[in-house]
């Protein structure tokens, strides 16, 4: 029986940066899917598809695979690296953040020049403020250890903090792929043609995601994503409605999309009918592979079921355990004959 920390803790040791999830996580998906569904294919996106078939209509429920992070762009006669973001970085933030490449090799980052943050705001560093220390002497041993083009993602591993809360990096999104792992797991028989997608480059654009539903021109699309909280001290003032713990969230809108009503209160119905609870999410800013099926071709009903994360984009994600457990089961309920 899979276990979300033991799930997450695989995950992330495989994950890649968007554009190289092929291999690493991919690979390990695949692997973990395989004994739930009757197919598992790459397509040439690198996106997994794991269809159970059914007699019903086409669903797709998306959950991306890939990592926000760094690609190489320079190295200097000293052995110091320069790179640019994968994704949505606030390079303020990632002073002495650990990174780690596919083949092991290891870094932190510094700042160039520490008087221009003193003189300035932090809201101004980029990435050109920033290096890559990777412990090597020179340049001559930082290129045998790295080249132009190689991806790095933040270093660490998932764990339980408190009660059940996990922190570490990367549950946007790998706990979305746990989710639809339960889900697969919990689901005997689907009353829908299911289609399962780990999509691949959502942090650079939902691009993967609109890709797999052109092809499998689904009638119902359910992402599985993340969404940020409103229960931290910045939030003190706030009604509290997305609150770690409380369950996971049925989506009515976020900047990309608004959800279908009718496949939302059919979520709604199922989790009354199922004792599971569920919060309302609205979101004013971001996006999820949600919209991507939505736009993909005329007709496709999509929303999205999210689990309540703090600290999104960092290497310190904080989610409620009991709040992955119950989407899975949700899912698997919604699907289920």
């Amino acid at each position: 029986m899979f276990d979300v920390l033991e799930l997450h803790r695989k995950l992330a040791a495989a994950a890649r940066a968007s554009g190289a999830e092929r291999t690493g996580v991919g690979q390990t998906l695949a692997e973990l899917a395989r004994p739930f569904v009757d197919e598992v294919t790459t397509d040439v996106m690198g996106n997994v598809i794991c269809r159970k078939k059914g007699d019903g209509a086409r669903i797709m429920l998306s959950a991306h695979m890939d990592a926000i992070g760094f690609m190489v762009r320079g190295i200097d006669k000293d052995g110091f690296v320069t790179v640019t973001g994968i994704g949505g970085h606030t390079p303020a933030r990632l002073l002495s953040c650990r990174v780690v490449f596919p083949n092991g090799v290891r870094g932190t980052f510094g700042l160039r020049e520490r008087g221009k943050v003193l003189s300035g705001s932090w809201a101004d560093v980029s990435f050109d403020d920033l290096y890559l220390d990777i412990g090597a002497a020179d340049g001559e041993e930082a290129r045998s250890l790295v080249k132009i083009g190689d991806t790095a993602v933040f270093e660490g591993e998932p764990r339980l903090i408190a009660d059940n809360r996990i922190m570490g990096p990367y549950a946007d999104d790998l706990i979305g792929c746990v989710v639809l792992l339960l889900a697969m797991e919990k689901l005997k028989e689907s009353r829908f043609d299911t289609y399962f997608v780990f999509s691949v480059q959502e942090e650079v654009g939902c691009r993967g995601a609109l890709s797999a539903a052109q092809a499998i021109r689904p009638a119902f699309g359910i992402a599985c994503d993340v969404c940020g909280t409103d229960d931290t001290p910045q939030f003190k003032h706030s009604n509290r409605t997305l609150v770690p713990g409380n369950g996971p969230t049925v989506k009515l809108k976020d900047g990309s999309v608004l959800c279908d009503p009718a496949l939302n209160a059919a979520l709604m119905k199922t989790a009354q009918e199922q004792g599971i609870a569920v919060q309302p999410e609205i979101l004013v800013y971001g996006g999820t592979d949600t919209s991507s099926m939505q736009r993909a071709l005329e007709n496709v009903a999509a929303t999205c079921v999210s689990i309540p994360t703090r600290y999104i984009h960092s290497p310190a994600e904080t989610y409620d355990r009991s709040d992955a457990e119950r989407a899975g089961a949700l899912l698997a309920a919604f699907l289920s004959k």
